[in-house]
This record gives structure tokens, C-alpha cells and sequence, in this order.
């Protein structure tokens, strides 16, 4: 990606958004800009215009921690966009002071076998998209994910690439949006992972609906919510996630799935629990008696 293209767009959609009125301006009825006009950012931001100009133009390189909160306070920045715009500001220092983040390939046991003694739906991906482990209900939870032929894998190219995405997410839009916000934070932690930029990438290529996510140029942090998933075999789930970090992998993420106690996606959980037990038993009938 091209950095500088990259910052400059970032903040000229934050300034677009923005009214005179939110931001405390008077402004009269002739304004050819749909949100503040630069000077009225670097104005509030207590910065000369030249200086706002240069960085709006893309060069990050040696402004403050001071003016970037400045910045983010001008323009409304909620958490994650603020530190969006503070993961651009580093990635625009030297290459030296700054290692690509190497992807983690094998999954430790010890981590394995905490997921595999969670009794509700645990998994883990990377900031590919790629689900690196999965306990049993779990992998039965997202067995579309898994067996389908277009994701290979990996939850961005199955919301993507796959017409059986729409069906598994009921709110696919906003699972389409949040997909799309996360890489793009992802993407400004990560500049120099080549992985995340080639998976950008072809998304780009492949999908319209990605591009015009991609341009609008949001992030997000992925913590915690309700996924809404219909499953083939137990029908229509409403569950809560929270997401975790693994201080010393930062590369992967965990996702817990619980329902509400007595309700219908409880009991819809618990039976594809029981489904996700007797396949296992069935294969190691199988493979017992092969």
C-alpha cells in the first residue's frame, strides 16, 4: 500500500465527516467541502495550516504525540481510528526502528490444549483471517467456514468470495463492514506484512463489495459483541463473543462464544455440542476399526 496515499485519504474522509457545528465552528452557507476545511482543522488543532497541509498530504514523519491527540480530538477520532492514526504516524519513521511482525506458524500444544478444555465455542485466527485452532464445537460451529472451497480457511475470503456467506451470517453487511475495519487496522499496525497485503490485495481484486468498504477507510477494534450465525444443521444462533489477546503471540487473537442462559441458542449450542461428540466418536470408530 502507499503510505502516504493511505494517511492523506484517512484523514480527508475523517475531515469530510465532520460539521462546522460538531466541531464548534460558526460557518456560513457557502462551503464548497461537505465537513471542515483544512484550515479550520489545523486552527482548532492549534497548528499553522502549512503544517496541517503537509500532513494531510501524507508525511506523518516526526509530528508529536501531542499534535496527532490534537488531530484526533479536531476530528472526533473514536478510540481505534485515534490509534489508526498513531500506528501511520510510526510506520512513517524509519524502516530500521521498525521489524516486520513475523507471522506464527505452529500453534503451541499448551495453547491447543487450553481451547480444546473450554466447553463453549473457542477459536483463534491471525490478523490474516486465518483460523489457526479451533476446540471441537467450535470447529462445528464454523464448519462452513472451514469446508468451504473459497475461504480455504479464512473468514475474510468466505464473507467475501462465498454466496454461502450471506446465508451463515444473517447480518452480513455489518460483518462485511467489520471484516474490512479490522484489516484496515490491522494493516496500519502491520505495514510491512506482506501476507496481510497480499490477502488486501486480492480481496481488492476479487470483490466489489470489498473495494468500496476498503475505500471508505474505517477501522475498528474487534472486542466484544453478538454474532448472529445460521448454522445447517441447529438453525439460527445468537451469541455473545469476546475477544483476547495473547501477550506473547501478538499475531493471533481468541474468540469465545457463549448464549444467553435458557435461551433457544443455548440449547441450539448445546446440541451441536452433542453433534460435534458423536462425529468425533464416529471417526474414531472409524479409524479404530481401519
Amino acid at each position: 500500500m502507499d503510505h502516504r496515499a493511505e494517511v492523506s485519504d484517512f484523514l480527508r474522509t475523517r475531515r469530510d465527516r465532520i460539521t462546522p457545528a460538531q466541531a464548534g465552528i460558526l460557518a456560513g452557507t457557502r462551503r464548497r467541502v461537505p465537513g471542515l476545511r483544512r484550515e479550520e482543522v489545523a486552527t482548532s488543532a492549534g497548528i499553522s495550516v502549512e503544517y496541517y497541509a503537509r500532513i494531510e498530504r501524507g508525511d506523518l514523519r516526526g509530528v508529536s504525540v501531542e499534535v496527532l491527540d490534537a488531530l484526533a480530538r479536531t476530528l472526533h477520532l473514536d478510540e481505534a481510528e485515534t490509534d489508526h492514526l498513531h500506528d501511520l504516524a510510526e510506520a512513517a519513521g524509519p524502516p530500521a526502528r521498525r521489524r516486520p511482525r513475523e507471522a506464527e506458524q505452529v500453534f503451541p500444544e499448551s495453547l491447543q490444549r487450553f481451547v480444546d478444555a473450554v466447553s463453549v465455542p473457542v477459536w483463534v485466527r491471525d490478523r490474516r483471517m486465518d483460523i489457526v485452532a479451533a476446540n471441537r464445537v467450535a470447529r462445528a460451529l464454523y464448519e462452513p467456514v472451514l469446508s468451504d472451497p473459497a475461504a480455504r480457511g479464512n473468514t475474510a475470503r468466505f464473507v467475501f468470495f462465498s454466496p454461502a456467506s450471506r446465508i451463515f451470517f444473517p447480518d452480513w453487511e455489518d460483518n462485511a463492514s467489520g471484516i474490512v475495519a479490522t484489516l484496515r487496522t490491522y494493516a496500519g499496525q502491520s505495514p510491512r506484512d506482506k501476507r496481510l497485503s497480499d490477502l488486501i490485495g486480492e480481496l481488492a481484486t476479487r470483490s466489489d463489495d470489498f473495494r468500496v468498504r476498503w475505500a471508505a477507510h474505517d477501522v475498528r477494534h474487534h472486542r466484544t459483541g453478538i454474532k448472529r450465525i445460521h448454522h445447517p444443521e441447529v438453525g439460527d444462533l445468537e451469541l455473545g463473543y469476546e475477544a483476547m489477546d495473547f501477550p506473547a503471540h501478538p499475531d493471533w487473537f481468541m474468540f469465545g462464544y457463549t448464549a444467553a442462559p435458557g435461551s433457544p441458542s443455548e440449547e441450539r449450542l448445546r446440541l451441536l455440542g452433542s453433534l460435534a461428540e458423536e462425529q468425533a466418536r464416529a471417526d474414531g470408530r472409524t479409524t479404530t476399526s481401519g
